[in-house]
């Protein structure tokens, strides 16, 4: 798609991926992981939306930018690199990305630890989204859900009209979504114009507006300053202006998309592209030892230098209490 309006590319890369313990790690965040196809989910984000987008901004933290520089370099990708001195919600990270842009300049606000398949649909999103963007909306991208999917939330729409966000639901309710077809999947996409969401974020939560832009104006070199960002309430981008705003407006998508939250997906995602599976259906990752399971099914052995864990595949959203637990403990394992 040429690019003929000046359209930022921000990425979002301030997570942990807490729920791809022992794989994701404070030091190793799952969007770095070179786990697909040699290639890191990061770089995936930052090739995908290259040929739409005329600038990169990067928002991350003190913990991984070094790692965003090395990827920014190989690539020998221009970009600005914005660092967070304390992590404060995607709410304030996209403000300071607002801040460091032109009023006009559409902002295309992506994660970084992502997969999106389908080329032609996106850009068909993509292009829908630029044309409301303009027209002064906030947009969100909802995704055609394939399943009862209990760890997203929902979009409740009609056409390009939000009509309510719904949190992550029961299975009972998400079957009931998935049946009516007014639900689609909350991706964390968003498409708007920086003067537009600053307007609307000073509005609907004007404490992070003002504690945001105090932090950005005293940057060095992207760097922002601990005591002035600790000020900043720590609220995401849904809670404090996406589900609160007028102006907003939903592309209903179609394209392949996960944000490999989970070892579900990852499982899903790898055995799709073609990873070892015994007959029992279960795979190992982290390393090529031989592995037998026995009386197991549907299973995921995780290996790495320092911890082994073993689950059901649906189990999976139940590592973040595993996380949790050695959080709770200040387990250097994290």
């Amino acid at each position: 798609m040429a690019v003929t309006h000046q359209i930022t590319h921000v990425v979002l890369t301030g997570g942990i991926g807490s729920r791809l313990w022992p794989l994701s790690r404070k030091s190793m965040p799952k969007q770095y992981l070179k786990l697909f196809a040699g290639e890191s989910l990061f770089e995936k984000t930052i090739n995908r939306n290259g040929a739409f987008s005329n600038n990169t901004i990067v928002v991350g933290n003190i913990e991984n930018y070094k790692l965003t520089d090395i990827l920014m370099s190989k690539m020998e990708k221009p970009f600005i690199h914005i660092v967070e001195a304390i992590p404060r919600n995607t709410a304030a990270a996209i403000a300071f990305a607002a801040f460091a842009s032109k009023p006009d300049d559409i902002l295309l606000v992506t994660p970084s630890d992502h997969v999106i398949e389908g080329s032609d649909l996106y850009e068909s999103a993509l292009k829908q989204a630029i044309v409301l963007a303009n027209q002064d909306y906030l947009v969100t991208f909802g995704i055609k859900p394939t399943k009862p999917e209990t760890g997203y939330g929902y979009i409740e729409f009609d056409h390009e009209n939000v009509i309510a966000f719904h949190e992550k639901p029961s299975l009972e309710i998400a079957t009931k979504y998935l049946e009516t077809k007014k639900y689609f999947w909350n991706s964390g996409l968003f498409c708007f114009k920086a003067a537009k969401f600053l307007s609307e974020l000073e509005k609907q939560e004007p404490e992070v507006f003002l504690a945001s832009k105090a932090a950005w104006k005293a940057n060095k070199n992207g760097f922002l300053d601990y005591n002035l960002s600790i000020k900043i309430p720590s609220i995401s981008v849904d809670y404090a202006v996406m589900e609160r705003t007028k102006a907003i407006k939903m592309v209903p998508s179609r394209f392949d998309w996960s944000d490999l939250g989970s070892f579900e997906s990852v499982y899903d995602y790898l055995v799709q592209k073609g990873h070892p599976m015994d007959t029992n259906s279960n795979i190992v990752i982290g390393t090529s030892r031989h592995t037998s399971f026995v009386g197991l099914k549907n299973c995921i052995l995780i290996y790495t230098d320092d911890a082994l864990m073993v689950l059901q595949k649906e189990n999976s959203q139940d590592v973040k209490d595993v996380y949790q637990e050695l959080k709770s403990i200040a387990s250097p394992l994290l």
